[in-house]
């Protein structure tokens, strides 16, 4: 990974990359894009995209992040639907950070039109 690549793993620089979803400037076609824009986020400290992302019924009602966690790399391991051409989509990624990793099986929903982060679930 180049130092302006972007967080999310994919060889683009973050401001053409997740960026532009964190910006406004774009909203993720796919689960998949908005899963790697929400793990961009959690590395940027981003609340704001995190909240404004998360499916209103499930959406906590605010989020501190820690900010000694650095994450360090995001595995994606499997996705289902989650195309322009579904409603609900599910990926299951493994991020990394210093000192462990987190393995969760994701499901998103699309809420007028864009898609959201409505919960998941930790594999064993």
């Amino acid at each position: 990974m180049t130092r302006h690549s972007c967080p999310c793993g994919l060889p683009h620089a973050y401001e053409a990359c997740c960026g532009r979803f964190h910006s406004g400037a774009a909203a993720a076609p796919t689960a998949e894009a908005l899963m790697r824009s929400r793990y961009c986020a959690f590395v940027r400290g981003d609340a704001g995209y995190l909240l404004r992302t998360w499916h209103p019924r499930t959406r906590p009602a605010r989020l501190e992040l820690d900010p000694g966690m650095r994450w360090i790399g995001l595995e994606i391991l499997g996705t289902s639907e989650g195309s322009a051409f579904h409603s609900t989509g599910t990926v299951e990624f493994r991020a990394s950070h210093r000192g462990g990793s987190l393995h969760e099986r994701s499901r998103f929903e699309r809420v007028d039109g864009a898609w959201v982060y409505v919960d998941g679930d930790f594999p064993a």
